[in-house]
């Protein structure tokens, strides 16, 4: 069978969720063989085995963390080089599909972004995609060289598939050009202690309809009853509302979770865009004519400080 790369994307040996999504796909037109790079990627092998790894290819050097994306390019296009896989899968995420992209003209293949399934066909992996903001699906296939496919998180379920996931170590030789920009300073993001919000199974948005920053708290508490992440609309991020780096939409972060709660949001589609994959969708808006009930599974014609409070005492008195 042939060998599928997957590129892990970890934190100091902490394997990511849609890395292990990834490994499920893979197994579907391959055998997955994992790459991880930088501090703790050997830590990495136990937890990739036990999702379908047959093989952990470990690498660990400064330049990973002291520069820019091109080492881990190099490192991806060294594994590539002895792996001879029939295709490369990537999680996205704005530096990983850098990465993606900068491997595909290296090795000169087609490059899919963003796919949301993937299957084996009769001429390689087939991927579908939502394409012109989600208003249509479609499925393509890399015609040139070796695929090279990102996939967005909450794609795939994850599922343990014990593996051998043998370590081995991967000879990595950096050229100039990795060096070539530096990472001078770094600052820790706060911890909300909530999930990221493009990896969360469930996200609760607000918008316009949120009406002031003070007011997010009723998002948040409806978020934390359900262990959701918390989004916004582009209104409310641009009203100053909430932090940008939570904005869903076509400016701002695609989500996919198999949960998604609208809040006051009217559903532009720009906004759709971002979030129109998901599994299920809630709507709760006061205007019945808003255009995000024509995409919703379930909407709730209501205004959102009456109705969220409610919701989030529901879910709080069931868990209890």
């Amino acid at each position: 069978m042939a060998e599928i790369l997957v590129y892990v994307d970890h934190v100091d040996g902490a394997v990511r969720k849609p890395t292990l999504e990834l490994l499920t796909l893979a197994r579907r037109i391959g055998e997955p063989v994992a790459v991880a790079l930088g501090n703790g990627a050997a830590d990495t092998a136990a937890t990739l085995a036990e999702h379908g790894a047959v093989k952990v290819l470990t690498a660990d050097a400064p330049e990973f963390a002291d520069y820019l994306v091109v080492p881990k390019v190099e490192a991806l296009q060294a594994a590539y080089e002895a792996v001879s896989p029939a295709a490369v899968l990537v999680p996205s995420s704005a530096e990983n599909k850098e990465i993606a992209a900068r491997l595909a003209v290296r090795i000169g293949s087609g490059i899919i972004t963003d796919a949301v399934d993937l299957e084996a066909g009769a001429d390689g992996p087939v991927a579908t995609q939502s394409a012109f903001a989600a208003s249509y699906t479609t499925k393509s296939r890399v015609s040139k060289g070796t695929p090279v496919i990102t996939v967005k998180p909450n794609s795939a379920p994850v599922e343990a598939a014990p593996a051998a996931g043998a370590v081995e170590a991967l000879a990595v030789t950096f050229s100039e050009k990795a060096t070539g920009t530096k990472v001078t300073a770094r600052t820790a993001r706060e911890s909300t202690g909530r999930p990221e919000l493009t990896e969360a199974a469930i996200v609760v948005s607000g918008g316009r309809g949120v009406n002031g920053a003070e007011n997010f708290a009723i998002i948040e508490a409806l978020a934390d009853s359900l262990g959701a992440a918390v989004g916004a609309s582009r209104a409310a991020v641009d009203a100053g509302w909430y932090p940008h780096s939570n904005q869903v939409g076509q400016t701002g972060k695609s989500v996919s979770p198999q949960l998604y709660i609208a809040a006051g949001i009217s559903g532009a589609i720009q906004h759709r865009a971002g979030m129109q994959t998901s599994k299920t969708i809630v709507a709760i808006n006061k205007d019945a004519e808003a255009p995000i009930f024509d995409l919703v599974d379930y909407g709730v014609v209501g205004d959102l400080f009456d109705v969220v409070p409610v919701l989030t005492q529901e879910v709080q008195s069931r868990k209890g």
